[in-house]
């Protein structure tokens, strides 16, 4: 009995390795589709504002505020999931390599 792990270790099933490969390629699809598309939305929708000062008698305008658009927002939003998903494998990876 017993003869299948004289060496101790324990052969990690197929279905296993695959998900193993796949988290790290999906991590990295994520990051990059992220960043295309808060690139590709990269125009800044701007807001005019102007302000009176009665006591100087001058105008003031701002220069331009830049808000980020919501396709920018999606963009990063999926490139930190994506992240976070190559640093939760990059994780568990280092800690079944630390386990006996």
């Amino acid at each position: 009995m017993g003869d299948d792990d004289t060496s101790g270790e324990r052969k990690r099933p197929r279905r296993a390795r695959l998900s193993a490969a796949i988290l790290p390629v999906v991590g990295l699809v994520a990051v990059f589709v992220g960043c295309f598309v808060a690139w590709s939305n990269a125009n800044t929708e701007t807001m005019g504002w102007f302000a009176y000062a009665p006591l100087s008698n001058e105008v003031f305008t701002g220069t331009g505020i830049a808000f980020v658009s919501q396709g920018t927002q999606i963009g990063l939003a999926v490139a930190i999931a994506g992240l976070l998903v190559l640093a939760f494998w990059a994780g568990y990876r280092i800690g079944r390599r630390a386990t006996p």
